[in-house]
């Protein structure tokens, strides 16, 4: 059973925070780092035989302990905690309790439901995991997108165009003289009254980034596909970071780095972080 924590409240005197947008680009400027570390925690990546649900968790602790100089967020996928049941949502709790309220914490949950359910995982994403953002799929509309912009503190990230090999089977179908994705992008830049909107763009469409940053100027995007999938970081990183933030996600490339030991998981997320730094210094964007 499990007892909201109440974990996203303020005082009621206490004076009220920065949109969600404003507190990601302070987090980005402070730690001059645009790390996003994707915790896709599953055993079949583990370099232990048979390993358990125990060592799941002192891995993710392991991952964001060698980490936290360098992330600006932690990105939980929430489809490696649920494959558990209540244990995995207990883990997910205890992940968060250890993350803490120093960092950036985004939800990938790619929800999108009617509206009275849409709240529903609103609840539960930012109330009770007190998630910072979540991911959110805009295919059935408003409805699905509504109740998580309420509150300017909380961001969403909407898909838009994605990584994977076949994201373009959809997004990339024309009407209306526009692609699917070119259509979001315009419509998600319209629903950021509060400033707590963002998209999801992946780095292995470079130049789609360069088309969406023209058409929602200003969003925050989160990119991924760095690393395992091929993404081209430099690219990315140029291109999402004009006219607008953008934090770049890795996940097995950093989680399962080497042999897997915290000084290996530390090197390659430094490795990232220098790499990010040496960009934007000589691109200056």
């Amino acid at each position: 059973m499990f007892v909201l924590r109440n974990v996203g409240t303020r005082a009621v005197n206490s004076p009220p925070m920065k949109s969600f947008n404003s507190q990601l680009s302070d987090h980005i400027a402070t730690g001059h780092s645009w790390l996003c570390v994707g915790l896709d925690i599953n055993p079949e990546n583990l370099s232990k035989i048979n390993p358990t649900l125990v060592d799941l968790k002192d891995h993710t602790k392991k991952v964001i302990d060698a980490t936290r100089k360098f992330a600006v967020a932690y990105k939980p996928n929430l489809a490696f905690f649920e494959r558990w049941g209540s244990k995995g949502l207990t883990w997910l709790e205890e992940t968060m309790d250890y993350i803490g309220n120093n960092t950036i914490t985004i939800g990938d949950a790619k929800r999108g439901d009617i509206g009275h359910t849409a709240k529903q995982y609103a609840i539960s994403l930012f109330d009770h995991f007190g998630f910072n953002a979540v991911t959110l799929n805009p295919y059935m509309g408003r409805d699905a997108i509504d109740p998580f912009i309420q509150n300017p503190e909380k961001g969403v990230f909407i898909l838009c165009r994605t990584s994977n090999k076949s994201g373009g089977d959809l997004q990339n179908l024309g009407g209306n003289g526009q692609r699917l994705f070119e259509t979001v992008a315009e419509y998600s830049a319209g629903l950021n009254k509060n400033n707590n909107v963002g998209l999801v763009v992946g780095a292995t469409v470079p130049e789609e980034i360069k088309l969406i940053r023209n058409l929602a100027p200003g969003l925050p995007l989160l990119i991924p596909g760095i690393g395992a999938q091929g993404g081209d970081l430099e690219a990315s990183l140029t291109a999402g970071n004009k006219n607008g933030a953008a934090l770049i996600n890795v996940s097995r490339g950093i989680s399962f780095a080497g042999d897997q030991s915290e000084k290996s998981i530390h090197d390659a997320a430094k490795d990232y972080v220098e790499k990010m730094r040496m960009i934007a210094k000589e691109t200056n964007f």
